[in-house]
C-alpha cells in the first residue's frame, strides 16, 4: 500500500509525537492514501507554522510486517467511528490498544458536527444522519513503533 504524508518539511523517517493537539485518533503519524489529502495538510500545516514548503512524504508499507500489526479500521463514519473520534477529541489520555486506526477524516464540514454533538446542540443519531452523505478521505495513523518500522519511505513530492 502506498501512503502519503503532508507537511511543512520532508519526513524520510517518520516519528511518533505526541502533541497536545486533539485529532481524530490521537497522537500518532498520520498518512492518507489520497495525495490530494496529503497536499491539503502540507499546505495547512505550512500555513500554521508559517515555516517550512508544503511537502507530500511518501511510503511504502512492507507487506511482512504491516500483517502482524493490530490494525482498527472504520469503513465509514458509523456510531463506532463517531465516538472513537469524541474521544480521542475530549481526552488527550484516551487510548486503544492498536498499532495502527484507519478510517474516514474529520474534514472542516464533519468537525462542525462533531463539535454540535459535544455542545450537546444534535443527538449522537443525529450527527450520525448529518455524517451519512459525507464524502470523506482516508487516514492511516501509525500509532506506536512497531507501525512506523512497516513504513518504507519512498519519495519526496515538492509541491
Amino acid at each position: 500500500m502506498i501512503l502519503y504524508h503532508g507537511s511543512n518539511m520532508e519526513v524520510r523517517e517518520p516519528k511518533l509525537l505526541f502533541s497536545r493537539r486533539s485529532l481524530d485518533f490521537g497522537a500518532g503519524f498520520y498518512t492518507t492514501t489520497d495525495p490530494g489529502q496529503a497536499e491539503k495538510w502540507a499546505r495547512r500545516v505550512t500555513k500554521a507554522r508559517d515555516k517550512g514548503r508544503p511537502v507530500i512524504s511518501v511510503f511504502e508499507t512492507d507487506d511482512s510486517l504491516w500483517a502482524a500489526l493490530s490494525e482498527l479500521q472504520f469503513d465509514k463514519a458509523d456510531r463506532d467511528w463517531l465516538r472513537l473520534v469524541v474521544g480521542f477529541r475530549t481526552d488527550q489520555k484516551y487510548s486503544r490498544d492498536y498499532d495502527v486506526i484507519s478510517g474516514p477524516v474529520a474534514n472542516d464540514r464533519t468537525v462542525d458536527v462533531i463539535n454540535l454533538f459535544l455542545a450537546g446542540t444534535i443527538t449522537e443519531s443525529m450527527a450520525l444522519e448529518l455524517l451519512l452523505p459525507m464524502q470523506f478521505k482516508d487516514q492511516w495513523t501509525m500509532k506506536t513503533e512497531q507501525a512506523i518500522s512497516a513504513l518504507i519511505w519512498k519519495e519526496i513530492i515538492k509541491i
